[in-house]
């Protein structure tokens, strides 16, 4: 396979897809995230600037699959003060935003949620 090859299957997958190919690669090869980003910065890269890094994250629920009730339940925890009704339509209306601005980690947690009842989920 060339390198253009994998490049091209890599554009082809969902942010949460190559994610989880991320962190199979950096747990096959034994590598930290503080190893790995060290490793990608190249001398001369942004001489002796800050990295711009993000911070915040927005969790986008692109589809609710097939158990959309189990979905509209994961979003009702997810989002506080939604009652039954905006929580169906806010699932009925995908792609749409659920969480804006949050941590990375929390972000992940709030994707696994609703991976985990067959919901597509786009991290941005």
């Amino acid at each position: 396979m060339t390198n253009q090859e994998i490049i091209e299957a890599i554009e082809s997958m969902t942010l949460l897809q190559v994610k989880e190919l991320v962190d199979e690669l950096k747990e096959k090869f034994g590598v930290t995230g503080a190893i790995a980003v060290a490793g990608a910065a190249q001398p001369g890269d942004n001489a002796g600037g800050e990295q711009n890094v993000q911070t915040e994250f927005d969790v986008v629920l692109k589809d609710a699959g097939a158990e959309k009730i189990k979905v509209i339940k994961v979003v009702r925890e997810v989002v506080s003060g939604l009652g039954l009704k905006e929580a169906k339509d806010l699932v009925e209306s995908a792609p749409k935003t659920i969480k804006e601005a949050v941590s990375k980690e929390e972000a992940e947690k709030i994707a696994e949620q609703f991976k985990a009842v067959g919901a597509t989920i786009e991290i941005k």
